[in-house]
């Protein structure tokens, strides 16, 4: 288990190397100058000077690069000015010119427009981008396997030419399209039967009673970002469980005289779950990053809402602190889902 872990953590951290590599050199061609952007449009030559020595934009561009691995790595080496002002650190050795051997917080640096921590402003957005997307995957979960399971046992029925066909259209609409088809109709043409909102974040302001917690507004962006995860669980269910049924275990558990329910819940479904696991870990991370243009269209406050509007102001720290961390998620994520398998299927060996 742990030369597993230790294998599946080293694969791991190459993606996240790679990703560094690509979003870095991606955005350092981009046109505008983080100087201008950090100190405004009037800022006087000598101000900018200042910034682009302490963003290293006075360098080559190799050089740029390893100070931003620098800041990114959980060790690193950086003055005691530097760490005391930006990271949160243990110190692990002295060095020469008043520098330190660090073990830390990966240092997203700051904001272009608000001067915060990137780090900051991602673990404020994060939970409201988990709950958004905990809660469509639970409902494209027990939704979709619900479905899959009906279609099923009702093989070439009604409900099944219905299930596939309806995934089949989750499948084909992308999440912005139906984002705006739900808004405008349970929103809006008929906000008066639904009660639900266009847009609405999780916490309401209310001028009297302050915040106000408002689960209502999480409902249409939780069944927007669902949709096409239900419709692939269906599919992968509804397989799943054809091959499972035809199997001689199956047989032989109403041979004992299991009940069906029994043998479809225990017997069968348990063993045509590892498809499913993988479809639903995968999508959860693939939601993280997904939930950008529904956060925007619903106005949900997330890390998705919060990257379109930091690309929207070339406040590039942002935008690339959102993507590192979202690639991180993703490695988590897929690490997780494989130690999953061997606790639902314990024919697998790790």
């Amino acid at each position: 288990m742990l030369h597993f872990l230790l294998r599946k953590t080293g694969y791991g951290l190459l993606v996240l190397f790679g990703v560094v590599v690509l979003v870095f050199f991606l955005f350092n061609v981009l046109p505008g100058d983080p100087a201008r952007l950090t100190l405004g449009q009037r800022a006087d030559v000598s101000s900018l000077e200042n910034v682009r020595k302490e963003l290293h934009l006075d360098q080559p561009v190799g050089m740029q690069f390893l100070f931003y691995v620098n800041d990114l790595s959980p060790v690193g080496v950086h003055t005691k000015q530097d760490a005391q002002a930006n990271l949160h650190y243990l110190t692990l050795a002295h060095l020469p010119a008043d520098r330190l051997l660090v073990l830390k917080a990966p240092y997203l640096r700051r904001s272009y427009q608000g001067k915060k921590p990137v780090w900051e402003i991602l673990t404020e957005a994060l939970p409201g981008t988990l709950l958004l997307a905990v809660a469509a995957m639970l409902f494209a979960t027990v939704a979709g396997i619900s479905l899959g399971i009906l279609s099923a046992v009702k093989q070439n029925t009604w409900m099944d030419t219905s299930a596939v066909f309806a995934s089949v259209m989750g499948i084909s609409a992308p999440s912005f399209f139906a984002g705006i088809v739900l808004a405008y109709l349970f929103g809006f043409v008929w906000s008066d039967y639904t009660g639900l909102h266009m847009t609405g974040s999780l916490f309401d302001v209310d001028p009297f009673r302050g915040r106000v917690l408002n689960l209502r507004n999480l409902i249409l962006p939780a069944v927007t970002l669902g949709i096409r995860p239900l419709a692939i669980i269906v599919q992968l269910t509804r397989s799943a469980m054809l091959d499972v049924l035809h199997q001689d275990y199956i047989r032989t558990a109403y041979a004992k005289g299991l009940s069906r329910s029994r043998v479809i819940w225990h017997h069968g479904l348990r063993n045509a779950l590892n498809p499913v696991i993988t479809a639903i870990t995968g999508w959860f991370a693939e939601l993280l990053a997904g939930a950008f243009f529904v956060e925007y269209i619903f106005g949900w406050k997330g890390i998705g809402k919060v990257t379109v509007d930091a690309l929207d102001k070339f406040d590039f720290p942002v935008v690339m602190g959102a993507i590192l961390f979202t690639a991180g998620i993703f490695v988590l994520v897929n690490i997780l889902a494989d130690l999953l398998y061997a606790v639902v299927d314990p024919r697998i060996k790790l």
